[in-house]
């Protein structure tokens, strides 16, 4: 009976040895243990390897054991000649998996008890599991880089960073910061929207101000800040570190009135671009949930998708997407403009100067089909195709404008310019915000994409004639309008220079085009 009450008093002791509880949420009563010092080392990044923790102190013995928030560590004690614990340092162990998160633990060593009201304990030590050192941050364009000067603080302009390493973060002092600094003063712009790669931002009137009589450079960079200490840290609360300032990239602002400044030029073309999209035809999905069309983007024709969600599922929401963009997000370089689609929305094809669509772009205006993936299921993933290109050579030197896409999307039909090389052969002008006036001749091709066909190989055909097989009167070019199964295509103005190989006169300006059915 005595021994039970003696086992019954030790687990007591034991119990009560860990019932009050110190800062770290550990627990403690009469450290009669070793005295902790130090630690070494004090603090580590989460998503470490296993490592050795060495403990200075005072007071260790053989049987000394490291607990890491009370849970005993492998302990390995350093002894002299004679076998005897050194008694002022420890090591033990931690592995990864302790370490796989930030936080706080506590380190604290338990001694063999010796004797009543002694329970082996040290004092804690806090030991830090910071986040992950940040990343820098690297800028490699802003778009657009010019502009003309502010003429009010109301003014607002919107800029597009591109890069890699920007942090997204629902703090916005951990989040990537844009820093905008012009004559000495260096102001944080608003930022809208942050991914990995790229960053919306505003720049206010005030800022882009320029009072001068030549244009002013501001310099603009992208700062990460260093990560935090984890939550519930007290002392020594440095956090992870890393993050710093990207290498600046310079934006020109214009003085009032300075025609030869760069962005003079460019509001001029947003004018213009303003001017033709204004005048442009949205494309609409068979049931109308989904709308194409060109609207102005910083200075720049664009063409998005508007999902409006007309005869959805519940839950649905209203968005708008940038079709004219590259794979990572980046907006089209150049103008894109007349979009088309397929009677579901899914495929919109449209005519676009930019040479970041796709790899190895031709120069020029081309015709690209984006597949937007809509009601296609999440593997689907969002891709671009070049369609007016031929292995054949026919479209080499040409530029393609005004797609017309039939309603499953395979087919899509357009209209190739090729620049005039000889005074006595016909050409027709085209007007367009990208190149100004392109006189050339036109003719009418048709892609077949091979899309939800099985042992098919894509191909393009040529359904009008030679350049100089026929004569026009120069009137304004058309585009060609495809039937919803491809099988015919009208044009209106069809005889400036646009002549089909097989076609029935509508009127005296329309021909309808009869194309053969495998093209």
């Amino acid at each position: 009976m005595k021994r039970s009450w003696a086992a019954l008093a030790a687990a007591q002791v034991a119990i009560f040895a860990v019932a009050g509880c110190n800062d770290y949420g550990n627990t403690f009563q009469n450290n009669t243990g070793a005295a902790l010092a130090f630690l070494s080392p004090s603090q580590i990044s989460a998503g470490n390897a296993d490592f050795t923790l060495t403990l200075q102190g005072s007071g260790f013995v053989l049987k000394t054991v490291v607990q890491w928030n009370g849970k005993p560590l492998a302990t390995k004690v350093p002894t002299d000649s004679t076998g005897a614990a050194l008694g002022n340092t420890v090591t033990a162990t931690v592995p990864a998996a302790l370490v796989a998160k930030p936080g706080v633990a506590t380190i604290i060593t338990l001694n063999p008890a010796s004797g009543a009201g002694n329970n082996g304990l040290s004092n804690p030590i806090a030991f830090i599991i910071n986040p992950p050192r940040n990343p820098l941050p690297s800028l490699t364009t802003i778009s657009p880089n010019t502009s003309p000067a502010s003429t009010s603080p109301s003014d607002t302009l919107s800029i597009t960073l591109t890069g890699t390493n920007f942090l997204a973060n629902p703090d916005p002092a951990q989040a990537s910061q844009v820093n905008w600094s012009m004559g000495g003063t260096q102001t944080k712009l608003a930022v809208a929207s942050i991914t990995s790669t790229q960053i919306q931002a505003t720049v206010m009137g005030n800022t882009f101000a320029n009072a001068g009589s030549t244009s002013a450079t501001a310099s603009v960079t992208v700062f990460n800040p260093p990560s935090p200490p984890p939550a519930g840290c007290i002392t020594s609360c440095n956090g992870g570190g890393g993050g710093g300032s990207s290498a600046p990239l310079t934006f020109t602002i214009c003085a009032a009135g300075q025609s030869s400044c760069a962005p003079a030029a460019a509001a001029k073309g947003a004018a213009a671009a303003t001017e033709t999209v204004a005048e442009e035809t949205p494309a609409l999905s068979l049931d109308g949930r989904f709308v194409a069309y060109t609207a102005v983007q910083n200075r720049r024709a664009q063409v998005f998708l508007r999902d409006t969600c007309e005869g959805a599922a519940a839950g649905c929401q209203s968005h708008t997407t940038l079709l004219s963009a590259a794979a990572d997000g980046t907006p089209a370089n150049e103008e894109s403009h007349t979009p088309s689609m397929s009677s579901d929305g899914r495929y919109v094809a449209f005519s676009s100067a930019a040479t970041n669509l796709v790899e190895n772009a031709p120069p020029g205006r081309q015709v690209y089909l984006l597949d937007t993936c809509a009601g296609a299921g999440d593997s689907c993933k969002p891709s671009t195709h070049l369609i007016s290109t031929d292995a054949n050579g026919a479209l080499v030197g040409t530029e393609s404008v005004l797609p017309s896409v039939s309603s499953s999307g395979r087919f899509v039909a357009f209209l190739a310019i090729t620049p005039s090389h000889s005074s006595n052969q016909v050409s027709s002008p085209l007007k367009t915000p990208a190149s100004g006036t392109n006189s050339g001749y036109r003719q009418v091709f048709i892609r077949d994409t091979c899309l939800g066909a099985t042992n098919c190989t894509p191909k393009t055909t040529r359904i009008s004639l030679q350049p100089g097989d026929g004569t026009g009167s120069g009137e304004k070019p058309a585009a060609p309008a495809l039937s919803s199964n491809a099988g015919h295509v009208a044009i209106a103005g069809g005889n400036a220079a646009t002549l089909f190989t097989r076609s029935v006169a509508v009127d005296d300006r329309v021909f309808l085009a009869i194309a053969n059915q495998q093209h």
